[in-house]
């Protein structure tokens, strides 16, 4: 087989996923589009040598319906030959369209793919495609599917960590993100978006909130308490009969918030790849996979993280620097316990609690930012996972060329 190498990853700002959001005028298309051009214009590639658009998208309905990789490529202007295909595994999307672009590309039936995901929350609000998993009472009662927040306070139930803890963990990553802001990490990656007459409207995350305390995030009310009164701390306390009691320790403040974003990431074959003037920053060494118990639903981390290192060929300590989604705080302080991980290689430069968690491209974002930081440390190794609805886990591993 043949290996697949990252040639580059680009994103745009993460804009605040509602009306008063810098780019709630923006449609998703035109995130994504503005992404392809961007990274036609700084890496000098012949986009008509690019073999297909695999795109992530959570919520493909309305402005993300009808197959909006397709549509993003025509409205960019690339070859018609080009194709587009939008694919949903939910938070991990984007990460899975990698993942698959990969897998692509190692068959040898491809040899240059682009890969990548988009989400406008502001536009598309979360659950708007409707789905059994949300409204059907048959399937949800007999499975015991509760909301991914009382999930998170069952898990931080179930492992201990009580409040300080998590709003502990959630000041670790406001600050994070504030100094990686700062010290000017995420501006050779980020795309800013400008309107049609060359205005900027946004170049920069605008979610993160570096005056947060930790008294003002203690100060919040818990985000799930009434949704557990409405029935599902019943379904979840009786798929796990040991807990006596859901303790609701999430607010808006210790878990991920709502965002509109895209990312794009090029993975292809080395030779062709060089032949075209494209420098491999990466290999991917492993994808995988993985279902987990679905009532507490986001404890998919660590087996995908197991499952990528020994289709690797590695171990825990073979990783330089971890990333994992921070959908909410006990999703990330679950995984660093179960996979026994330093806390000071773990979401380096913060995670979603202070940027925001755009769904379907989130995945693509946190692998560009692990290859940034690889590069800017001068390490090699680095895992990148998600938690994902439905109790699934998703996770890839690549290493510096």
């Amino acid at each position: 087989m043949k290996d697949a190498y990252i040639f580059d990853a680009i994103r745009t700002p993460r804009g605040r996923g509602k009306a008063s959001g810098s780019l709630y005028e923006v449609k998703p298309v035109g995130l994504l589009s503005t992404t392809l051009n961007a990274l036609e214009a700084r890496s000098g590639m012949d986009p008509a040598a690019v073999d297909d658009f695999v795109i992530g998208c959570v919520t493909p309905i309305d402005d993300q319906g009808y197959n909006i990789a397709k549509a993003a490529l025509l409205y960019a202007g690339w070859p018609y030959r080009v194709g587009g295909m939008q694919i949903n595994r939910y938070c991990a999307s984007g990460l899975e369209a990698i993942n698959l672009a990969a897998m692509k590309i190692r068959s040898g039936w491809e040899d240059l793919v682009v890969a990548g995901g988009v989400e406008s929350m502001s536009r598309v609000p979360i659950g708007a495609d409707g789905g059994a998993l949300l409204y059907d009472p048959e399937l949800i009662s007999k499975t015991d599917f509760i909301p991914q927040g009382i999930s998170a306070d069952l898990i931080a139930t179930i492992a201990g960590f009580d409040r300080e803890q998590l709003d502990q963990y959630a000041l670790r990553s406001q600050q994070l993100a504030q100094q990686a802001i700062e010290n000017g990490y995420f501006k050779d990656a980020i795309v800013p978006i400008e309107d049609r007459n060359g205005l900027c409207i946004l170049g920069a995350d605008e979610h993160p909130r570096p005056n947060t305390t930790l008294e003002g995030l203690l100060a919040l009310p818990p985000a799930f308490a009434r949704m557990g009164e409405m029935g599902f701390d019943e379904m979840a306390m009786h798929k796990y009969p040991e807990v006596e009691q859901i303790q609701h320790v999430h607010t808006a403040g210790n878990s991920s918030g709502i965002v509109d974003g895209a990312a794009l990431v090029v993975i292809g074959d080395r030779a062709k790849g060089e032949a075209m003037g494209l420098k491999a920053r990466a290999k991917i060494r492993s994808v995988a996979n993985v279902g987990v118990e679905p009532t507490i639903m986001l404890t998919g981390p660590a087996p995908a993280a197991r499952k990528a290192l020994q289709a690797a060929n590695m171990k825990p300590a073979d990783i330089d620097l971890w990333e994992c989604n921070e959908a909410f705080a006990a999703v990330a302080l679950k995984f660093q316990q179960d996979m026994d991980v330093d806390l000071d290689r773990l979401n380096v430069n913060g995670g979603a609690i202070a940027f925001g968690h755009p769904l379907g491209a989130t995945g693509a974002m946190l692998l560009g930012t692990l290859l940034d930081e690889l590069e800017r440390r001068d390490l090699q190794t680095g895992l990148v996972t998600l938690c994902v609805g439905g109790g699934m886990g998703v996770a890839t591993i690549i290493e510096r060329v």
